[in-house]
């Protein structure tokens, strides 16, 4: 099962979506969830419906990007925005760590554990890294869409990145939350 229609029909499997899908009870000896909870409206019911699903002494083991991943685009947008004196949700909410454990820990999974990797990338401007996010399906995923960037909001946005860099290049980061819970 998976969220992306590509993937499920690739793996011959089903699209659905972990909050919106009754995957049953005590039917999987694990589950897995790459790059996909980070996404989804109601993480709690989430966490709660794949528990259900577990058997006994079965884990859920996964990653999502999260933490403070994308300062810098985050930041450059903020700038970008004052300059039509409007400072818009561009990007989708991130989860910290602890506020992981947390959720799962809540959601009745034992022993929870988040590690992050934290991956540093290194851009010549804005655009190229846009250009990237898009390519990965990773922009923006609100469901209440923001008003368009206009021109003069994304040359800012660019000075503002740009700004942020040294020797023509801006770094990056991205957070990688690794988990993993057992169902006790």
């Amino acid at each position: 099962m998976d969220p992306g229609a590509r993937f499920a029909d690739a793996a011959g499997g089903q699209q659905v979506e972990e909050d919106r899908f009754d995957f049953g009870t005590d039917r999987y000896d694990l589950a897995v969830a790459v790059g996909t909870l980070d996404t989804v409206n109601e993480l709690p019911f989430a966490l709660q419906l794949i528990r259900r699903a577990l058997r006994l002494e079965a884990p859920l083991i996964g990653a999502i990007a999260g933490g403070n991943s994308l300062p810098a685009l985050r930041a450059s947008l903020i700038e970008g925005g004052r300059t039509q004196g409007r400072v818009v949700a561009r990007t989708h909410p991130r989860i910290e760590a602890p506020a992981l454990a947390g959720l799962l820990s809540a959601a009745g999974f034992s022993m929870p554990v988040v590690d992050i990797d934290r991956v540093t990338l290194r851009y010549s401007g804005l655009a190229p890294l846009v250009k990237d996010l898009r390519a990965m399906g990773v922009t923006s995923m609100l469901s209440d869409r923001p008003p368009a960037v206009t021109r003069r909001e994304f040359r800012a946005a660019s000075k503002a990145f740009e700004e942020l860099g040294t020797g023509g290049r801006t770094e990056e980061q991205i957070e990688i939350l690794h988990f993993l819970g057992w169902r006790q």
